[in-house]
């Protein structure tokens, strides 16, 4: 579904706008305005509005339903969720678009011997060793224990088009794939080359108590961050 891509982009220009539906996203269940307007804090009515703005410009839609799908007396409220809408800009923002270098460089660098898938998931663990590295040696965090790893390693992914979302303590859940709809054409190549570049960046981090695993979920990241065998939280 597509609409147009400007009317996307205006509503998603003000704030307000735009923190109540990254908030509707990362959500992962239907929300209502009480529940948006908390979100940002302003009042009911001011996020009625705004929630009107996202639907009319076909980023979220509606129904009505109860919470948790208990029946109550009265009539169910509505509920808002994230539509089906492609919109031509990156939320959250990216700082550029990580695929298109790896396969890029892959292609430059590709060794005598070495096929494409091969000579990609190497450029793309390197890639991310490097982005690990740089953040290492701006941070400077010391050993990194299971906890300090992971929020080091969520704040990088964020910036770079994931949306990662802490499940437990020991455990980092990507909820999108920054490389989608590529991944839905070549899910095997590109869910290898998002894990190799995770797994690099942890590599560059020096966060050897967590790795990077697939773990495919339907409508998120192939792979989630998570405590390495036989570590305990740090």
């Amino acid at each position: 579904m597509e609409a147009e891509p400007i009317s996307a982009l205006a509503a998603l220009e003000e704030p307000l706008r735009r923190g109540m539906y990254t908030h509707i996203r990362q959500a992962r269940h239907p929300v209502t305005r009480d529940e948006a307007a908390e979100a940002v804090g302003i009042s009911r009515k001011l996020a009625a509005f705004h929630l009107d703005k996202l639907v009319a410009a076909g980023l979220l839609r509606t129904r009505y339903e109860f919470a948790g799908g208990v029946r109550k007396v009265g009539r169910a409220p509505k509920v808002y969720e994230p539509s089906d809408l492609e919109v031509r800009v990156s939320i959250p923002p990216r700082q550029h678009d990580v695929l298109a270098e790896i396969l890029l460089d892959a292609v430059l660098d590709e060794g005598g011997g070495e096929t494409a898938r091969d000579a990609a998931l190497r450029t793309a663990h390197r890639h991310g060793e490097a982005l690990g590295a740089a953040e290492r040696d701006q941070v400077r965090p010391g050993r990194l224990g299971v906890e300090r790893a992971l929020t080091l390693a969520s704040a990088v992914v964020e910036r770079h088009g994931f949306e990662p979302d802490r499940e437990t303590p020991a455990c980092l859940r990507l909820r999108n794939c920054p490389f989608h709809p590529l991944a839905a054409k070549a899910p095997e190549l590109v869910c290898g080359i998002n894990q190799a570049f995770l797994s690099g960046l942890l590599d560059g981090l020096q966060a050897t108590t967590v790795e990077a695993v697939l773990d495919p979920r339907a409508g998120e990241c192939c792979v989630e961050l998570r405590s390495a065998a036989g570590e305990r939280r740090g």
